[in-house]
């Protein structure tokens, strides 16, 4: 539009100089041509809100205009540029008038050329008036719709993202409180064990308190190993060692052994080379959780850890010969063994995240058996 209005000008001005050259407002339409042309060059800078310097300079533009039209009516075809500027900078019931009275100046302007009433002339102007002014409003009706749609997608993006911020916020944490759980919070349990036993043999059973004062040590080593690892990177320390899962699963097993109770580890296949970092890390917190359940409340003399390989899963079997329990009374929140602690309750989560499913077999007196699946990609 603004290329329109300079070559319109132009022509203007050199249909005028051919045919006017001598004539004695040649020099007033030249100044005011120039004028016109600065003014013009002048409205981008100023913006295209409202505001009363844009209106000022407007004001300018059309008051020069009107000037050139009266002294040479062949710049009445600058008005359809000038259509465009009103409606840009004024309010659509104050931009219709102008371009209204702009179309009435340019016909009138026409009309003294063709000197009679030449119905091109009469309708030909009012036409292009009313195809810009249509094609303007309808354009700046979809741009209005556009930028709320843009604005409504944008704060759609913010309160998705805001809320994916939250939702992580919570896995996390709730990662973080089973991360705590299966390491130091069994380590602390199992050294608080430790101590009181030593504390009960330390008269009658010197050798045997200072060997669980030994284990306790030993397993406050392990914690803090666990603890600057979870600091870390959050791997567990047994597979940050090396070795992968087999032998990850033979040192909880190791440590877990006491006097009283022995825990074994048995493979069926081969585990993949090498098995995602995730299932690894899973399958050995949810060994470590089993066990504690199973040194806190089985009161077992025995346990083993068996990890069947197939095509398709991993399965991590964890049982023992304690005293059992009801599984179906564990999952109720409202009774003493769904109140006892968070190890299953953990254990499901991670499965869940995997995919993975949890089955249980139990019944008071009978021991119990724990089966922790998780899905592969078929090698």
């Amino acid at each position: 539009m603004h290329t329109a209005f300079f070559v319109l000008l132009s022509a203007s001005v050199a249909r005028y100089l051919a045919r006017h050259a001598g004539g004695p407002h040649t020099p007033w339409v030249i100044a005011l041509s120039v004028l016109l042309a600065v003014l013009y060059v002048l409205g981008p800078a100023l913006g295209t809100r409202p505001a009363p310097r844009r209106l000022a300079w407007l004001g300018l533009v059309v008051a020069a205009w009107v000037l050139l039209v009266v002294l040479a009516p062949s710049f009445a075809w600058c008005a359809v540029p000038l259509f465009y500027t009103g409606l840009r900078t004024l309010p659509p019931r104050a931009a219709i008038p102008l371009v209204a009275l702009l179309t009435a100046l340019a016909v009138a302007a026409q009309l003294s050329l063709a000197g009679w009433p030449d119905p091109n002339v009469l309708l030909a102007p009012p036409a292009v008036a009313a195809v810009a002014t249509t094609v303007f409003v309808v354009m700046q009706r979809q741009a209005a719709r556009r930028d709320a749609l843009i604005a409504d997608l944008v704060r759609t993006r913010r309160e998705l993202a805001a809320t994916e911020r939250r939702e992580g916020t919570l896995a996390e944490r709730e990662r973080l409180a089973r991360e705590i759980h299966d390491t130091l919070a069994q380590g602390l349990s199992s050294q608080r064990m430790l101590l009181q036993a030593a504390d009960r043999l330390w008269d009658s059973a010197p050798g045997t308190a200072r060997d669980h004062v030994r284990t306790a040590a030993a397993i406050a080593e392990r914690s803090l190993a666990e603890a600057r690892r979870f600091v870390h990177d959050l791997t567990p320390a047994d597979l940050a060692e090396g070795g992968g899962l087999l032998r990850a699963l033979h040192a909880v097993a190791e440590r877990e052994t006491t006097p009283d109770l022995t825990v074994r580890v048995h493979t069926e296949g081969s585990p993949p080379d090498p098995l995602p970092a995730p299932v690894e890390s899973a399958l050995l917190r949810i060994a470590q959780g089993a066990l504690a359940n199973v040194r806190e409340h089985a009161a077992a003399t025995s346990a083993t850890l068996t990890l069947t390989c197939l095509d398709d899963q991993i399965v991590l079997d964890v049982t023992d010969d304690g005293r059992g329990f009801d599984p179906n009374a564990s999952a109720d929140p409202a009774s003493a063994a769904g109140r006892r602690g968070h190890g299953l309750p953990a254990i499901r989560a991670r499965l869940r995240q995997l995919g993975g499913t949890l089955t249980i077999e139990s019944a008071p007196g009978e021991g119990t058996a724990l089966s922790a699946a998780i899905p592969l990609e078929p090698r």
